[in-house]
Formats: C-alpha cells, structure tokens, sequence
C-alpha cells in the first residue's frame, strides 16, 4: 500500500526482504532478497536508493544503522531499537512522563515474585522482546499461575503490567516531517478478537478533551522521538476518561487503513510524503468510516465469495497479495464510508460475513 502510493507519486521502488514475491515485491520495480543481518547486502541496497523505511518495526537497529551510511533512513535504527522491545519503550515513555500501566522488569522467577508483590493481580506478564498481536503475553489472575505463566514465556526477558480495566481502545494515526511539522487523522477506536485487530472506525465515540489530549500525547511523543514518518499511538481508554500509552508502532498502522478511503491522504501517501520531503497532506475525514481485518480463517473452505462481499457498493476490497492464508493471519482489509461510524461498521461486517456464504 506504501509502494502503490509512492508510485503514484512518480517514484520508483526498490524493496528489501528475507522473502520473494513479497507483497511490495508484486508491485516494485526491484525485489532484493537477503537476510536483514546481512550488512553487506543492506549496504549494496542502501547505495541504489535515495529513501528508506521500513513496513514493520522488527527490522534489525543496525540493519537501519549501517544503510543510513548510504541512503536517508526513516525512521532512524535507535527508533526502532526503542520501539521493538517492550521494556525500552516503557522506559522510554515513564522517563518522559507520558501516562502509561505500572510495570516492572522481570528477568527471573524471583523477580516475577517480587514484581507480583509490586503491581498485584490481575497482571499480565509480556516478554520484551517482538511481541504483537498478542503473541509472548500471559495473563496471571491469581499467585498460584506464577509458575505456569513463567514457563510459558521461557526463558526471556519479560515485563509484567498491571492490567487495566479499560473502556475501550484507540489509537492516533500521525505524521510528523523533516521540518517538525505535525498533523495527525481523526482518533481511531479499536475493537480487537483474541488480540488481533478486528474492526476500526472514526470518528471514535470519545469526548473531546480525550481526543485532543490523545493527539497531543502523540505530537510530544513524536518530538521527543524526532520522528520523521508516519506513527502510530495506541492508547488504553478508561471509563474515567485517562488515557494510558499502550504501543508506539513506528509504521502506517492497522487502524489507519480504513485512511486510503476515508481521508483527503492516506496515511501511507503521508508516510511518502514526510520521508520524501514533500509537505504533509490533509487529514480530513471524508465521512464516518469503518474498516474490517480479512484473516486467514476465512480461506478454511475455499476462495472466499468476494462477489457477496462486494455486493454493497460501498464497501472497499484490499487484498495484500501474501502467498498462504493461515489462521490469524491478516490478509487484507475492507472498508465503507458511510452516513454514520455505525452504518460502516455494520456495512464492513455484514460484508465479511458473506465472504464465506456459498
């Protein structure tokens, strides 16, 4: 979706994997296939581009480190660094005061039984290190599941949060260029299935002073990052209206795909513009809207019937082109624009329940 925008823009795209016939490989003018720890190649690579950034967050630091000798990076390997590893990224934001759930470091079982003595239950213990969609995470209700749940998550390095009772979630989608400039899209409110994203929408059902001060924790936490790119924010938001930092995905976000229809630029043309140097587009919501994940379930039987899907004239089919369905595995994405948040959530679900009607 990065590529086809950029592409749009004139310019040409050259991606770099561990894999082939990448989704970006499908539409890239050049596809270079070697281990991101293969500095060499990184390097080679980075002296034929002029712009680099990254898809996801668990690209090596010095992967990035060494292709910024060659080639503009955005956003910077100590960025990442920070951002793929839970306990640097909570240090990070409890070091800067941004509101975030009490933690603590747990490296050992009997750091695990003094963190629990600290944050209490219920808790849920994550291990630090690439952890998403809810993979590397436990939850411990009560002291006797201790044990297991350190078990469970091996030997790693490991955070242990409080759990929080939270109202619902959201996240802000931004963008901030080489000039400091800043803007960010409407508050997105998320609704996750067994960790994984399942439905965004905006406008969120927030209050105002919530929405604004969510655009604002994301705008300090883009300055203090020096962040050149699109972020994204996610956000705990509790039924007495406190926000609480969840994530920072240095990256265009799930939440925000529903953006390549709903908004003046999407936010992989605003993730084009601000590494390219191009000022930022506007952010403006077109009309209330809703986007739904494909995951890999609804391949069980067959090829999904995206004529059923697609009988509703409003909604958007986004399929990312990756080789094999597996369970949990996000596939593509469809979108509605619609007169309220309401009408487009059901417009979206109503769509991907056809998928698997014969």
């Amino acid at each position: 979706m990065f590529a086809i925008e950029a592409r749009s823009l004139g310019y040409r795209i050259h991606t770099y994997s561990p894999e082939s016939d990448t989704p970006t490989g499908q539409v890239a003018d050049f596809e270079t296939v070697a281990a991101y720890e293969d500095l060499e190649a990184v390097c080679r690579f980075a002296r034929g581009v002029d712009v680099i950034t990254v898809e996801f967050e668990n690209v090596p630091a010095t992967a990035l480190d060494a292709a910024a000798e060659f080639a503009f990076v955005h956003p910077r390997g100590d960025i990442l660094h920070i951002a793929q590893n839970r306990l640097r990224e909570k240090t990070f934001l409890r070091q800067n005061g941004f509101p975030i759930v009490p933690f603590s470091i747990v490296e050992t079982f009997e750091q695990l039984k003094i963190a629990i003595d600290v944050i209490g239950t219920p808790s849920v213990l994550k291990t630090a290190g690439f952890g998403y969609d809810g993979k590397g995470q436990v939850k411990i209700t009560q002291l006797t599941d201790i044990e297991t749940a350190y078990a469970q998550l091996g030997d790693k390095s490991a955070v242990l949060e409080a759990f929080v009772e939270f109202e619902k979630e959201v996240s802000v989608v931004c963008a901030r260029d080489q000039a400091g400039n800043f803007v960010h899209y409407p508050i997105f409110e998320n609704s996750h299935r067994n960790h994984i994203l399942d439905i965004s929408f905006a406008p969120a059902a927030v209050l105002d002073h919530a929405s604004n001060s969510a655009a604002e924790i994301a705008a300090d936490i883009a300055e203090k990052l020096d962040y050149v790119g699109t972020l994204c924010v996610e956000f705990f938001l509790t039924a007495g209206g406190e926000l609480l930092v969840n994530e920072i995905a240095p990256r265009p976000h799930n939440s925000g795909h529903l953006t390549i229809e709903a908004c003046e630029t999407s936010q992989f043309g605003q993730q084009v513009r601000a590494v390219c140097g191009l000022p930022l587009g506007s952010t403006v919501l077109k009309q209330p809207s809703a986007m739904a994940n494909l995951l890999g379930e609804l391949w069980t039987d067959g090829e999904p019937n995206w004529d059923a899907a697609l009988a509703d004239e409003r909604v958007k089919l986004h399929l990312y082109g990756k080789s094999e369905a597996k369970n949990g595995r996000k596939m593509g994405h469809l979108t509605a624009l619609a007169s309220t948040p309401e009408a487009a959530i059901e417009a979206v679900r109503f769509a991907r329940a056809s998928l698997t009607k014969r």
